[in-house]
């Protein structure tokens, strides 16, 4: 191979005649493409005519193994080049859009919100550079839904973010067994509780759920117990910290609200109680889905005992339930009938359920009727107004920090 470029134009007819029935492949690349460089060079391949060039090209396909097509492409890199090199692929890139910065930051705030679906973290995104006018999120402000997943699989994403029983049928006269018709107005609770496990036979808190159908306004409290002691005043207390009139009460089957004592204060409240159906298993989905999402989601499947119940009803009152009214966006959902009469609902519009509250004409001056006496649109928009949505996030998540530390402290020195 080192003498065969040298060769005269006989001998090279000379020599594919004669080896007709041989075969030749070079082993590496880099070494075939140098051979073929210096062979055209030797025979001053773009001098030659087009017989000799011919001869040329069968002579490399030949002692090379390349195909005809092969040794034709390469023959015009070296017409191109003077030499046959190894061409280095580079795979075309777009240019990013979204810098290291604007990933770290998206991280930031799914941190602090506990990473909310992408529309819901969009709508956060465009809230802190139009409203609050946080200039950090300039770019982050225009990015769609779908982009947050793909910015969330990200290296540096990563690296920033090191995070069934059937209810029995009950025989109680107490509630209405329907499922409650807002109407649009605000006012009509869903309800459920939340149990935060046992250990060793003793039971730990429990969380109540209240959401609010319409604008989904949502209030959790905590109690050590299930029993009237500690539910009449925490209920009493969730209702009142509501901005709207309470118009609705609607709960499952169970025991801790289909009793006397909650049947009593909705009563004296002027508050009607409803309750699931049999066989329809959505009636109050939606508070049920808020329980995994939200509260779930914050405050984890661990046991946590009793005695703690008061400072986490202190912890939602004051920072927990203002960050889920003014600065979690909720999907409200948009009810769809098709031609066949099948209803469905889909989630297009993401905002706070204050933001959804401020929508309703009769929740505005001059009617104010959905709002309470001592309640105005000002008041709310003032609390609204207090920080932006990620610092109210990051606030929360600085008291949740310190509230499960004292869990541990007090679990370390029992």
């Amino acid at each position: 191979m080192s003498e065969a470029g040298k060769l005269s134009a006989e001998q090279i007819r000379a020599f594919l005649q004669g080896s007709e029935e041989h075969r030749f492949r070079g082993k590496q690349r880099a070494e075939v493409y140098e051979w073929i460089t210096r062979t055209l060079r030797v025979q001053e391949y773009r001098k030659q005519g087009k017989k000799r060039r011919g001869l040329l090209k069968r002579y490399v396909e030949k002692m090379t193994g390349r195909s005809r097509t092969q040794v034709t492409l390469l023959v015009a890199r070296y017409l191109e080049h003077s030499e046959v090199k190894v061409a280095s692929y580079r795979r075309h890139r777009f240019q990013s859009r979204f810098t290291r910065a604007d990933v770290e930051l998206l991280a930031q705030v799914d941190e602090a919100h506990e990473t909310l679906s992408g529309p819901a973290t969009k709508k956060i995104l465009e809230r802190e550079f139009r409203q609050y006018q946080q200039a950090d999120y300039e770019r982050l402000a225009t990015i769609s839904a779908a982009h947050i997943y793909n910015l969330r699989q990200r290296p540096r994403y990563r690296e920033r973010r090191l995070n069934y029983t059937k209810t029995r049928a009950v025989q109680v006269a107490i509630g209405k067994r329907r499922k409650p018709r807002p109407d649009g107005k605000p006012g009509y609770l869903r309800v459920d509780t939340v149990h935060q496990g046992d250990l060793d036979g003793i039971k730990g808190v429990y969380h109540i759920n209240l959401v609010d159908e319409v604008t989904q306004w949502q209030m959790v409290a905590c109690v050590a117990a299930i029993t009237q002691s500690h539910l009449r005043p925490v209920l009493q207390d969730i209702l009142d910290r509501f901005p709207f009139v309470i118009r609705g009460f609607h709960s499952d089957n169970g025991s801790e609200f289909i009793n006397d004592m909650v049947s009593t204060l909705l009563q004296d409240l002027l508050i009607e109680q409803t309750k699931s159906r049999a066989r329809n298993s959505n009636d109050n989905g939606l508070v049920e889905s808020k329980n995994g999402a939200v509260i779930r989601k914050h405050m984890g499947y661990g046991y946590i005992a009793a005695e703690h119940a008061e400072d986490i009803h202190a912890f939602y009152r004051t920072h927990f339930n203002p960050y889920l009214n003014f600065h979690r966006p909720c999907g409200q959902p948009e009810r769809i009938v098709d031609q066949r009469g099948k209803e469905k609902f889909v989630y297009k519009r993401y905002a706070t359920p204050w933001e959804t509250l401020r929508t309703l004409e009769q929740a505005l001056p001059p009617a104010r009727s959905y709002l309470k006496p001592n309640v105005s649109i000002e008041g709310l928009d003032r609390i609204a107004q207090t920080c932006s949505d990620t610092e109210a996030a990051r606030r929360m998540q600085e008291a949740k920090r310190k509230l499960f530390l004292g869990f541990r402290q007090q679990r370390k020195s029992a």
